[in-house]
């Protein structure tokens, strides 16, 4: 199965720099090349306005934009028999691939490797931006937000930002969703532990969809994230997991995001799409 990179420039905050220009440098380092008969498809990223809306979130109109032109895009490399592979931006493109997979009738589930749960009330998150709230927005916890994912079909990977939440007041996911801390899946059978339950949600679903946040690396690994935490993976751990998680198979899209190339010239770039280039090979011989 060939892959289709979708290039998703978006950042949350409605800026064009930042998180919205690691596409456009995954491309410039390489990336297509590395996989054979990939084709670049672009989604549409309008300009979005930085003020909040009602429901507490920045950039309201970019958002609604973006999901409907990733999901549509998804929706088109599943019909030519194409694996779907989201470069973002920010967190909140995932949302395309579920709302593809809800669109085809699919109730895919969701395994969620990152290091924040995201799972922010809009009006108490500390930025308003989409990319702390995208899991809330999944789940249809947002008003005006359709759900199109439900609790059971989610497992969160390597979240570490238990203490911000409780500081700021923030419900966490960990009593209503399945969770495998940060410090957990970095330890010793923590992969393995995480490949029991991502299986055991697959069992379930038949369909899901991967989403990588980069963060969840340690800042060792990648420094060029924007809200940098102590712990997290190393590159061979995420790779290892990503392994163990697609060899699963059923897996009909991956998206990954997170990636600030100003913050250090592009310099992980070809790191990263190397990383991109192995999950898409992996993830197209398994998928069904």
């Amino acid at each position: 199965m060939r892959v289709d990179l979708i290039v998703v420039p978006f950042n949350s905050s409605g800026a064009a720099d930042g998180v919205a220009r690691a596409p456009s440098a995954l491309l410039d380092a390489g990336l297509p090349g590395r996989l054979s008969g990939a084709r670049v498809v672009h989604a549409h990223v309008p300009t979005g306005d930085p003020a909040r809306g009602p429901s507490g979130l920045a950039a309201e109109n970019a958002l609604a934009a973006m999901v409907t032109s990733v999901s549509e895009r998804v929706l088109d490399a599943w019909a030519a028999d194409r694996f779907p592979v989201v470069l973002g931006g920010d967190c909140p493109v995932l949302l395309g691939g579920l709302t593809a997979a809800e669109r085809r009738g699919y109730g895919a589930g969701l395994v969620f490797v990152d290091g924040h749960e995201d799972a922010w009330d809009p009006h108490r998150s500390p930025t308003g931006e989409a990319a702390d709230s995208e899991i809330a927005l999944a789940l249809g916890w947002v008003p005006g937000y359709p759900a199109v994912l439900r609790p059971a079909d989610l497992v969160q990977l390597g979240p570490r930002d238990a203490g911000e939440l409780a500081g700021a007041g923030q419900p966490s996911l960990a009593d209503r969703v399945a969770v495998l801390p940060g410090d957990r899946l970095a330890a010793p059978g923590g992969l393995e532990t995480a490949r029991r339950m991502a299986a055991g949600l697959v069992a379930r679903t038949g369909h899901w969809w991967l989403h990588v946040d980069l963060d969840v690396l340690s800042t060792e690994a990648l420094p060029a994230v924007d809200y940098p935490q102590p712990g997290g993976l190393s590159w061979d751990q995420l790779e290892a997991l990503t392994e163990r998680l697609l060899t699963i198979g059923g897996c009909g899209g991956v998206s990954v995001a997170i990636y600030n190339p100003d913050l250090d010239g592009g310099a992980a770039a070809a790191r990263i799409g190397s990383y991109v280039a192995t999950a898409s090979r992996v993830a197209a011989r398994g998928h069904r």
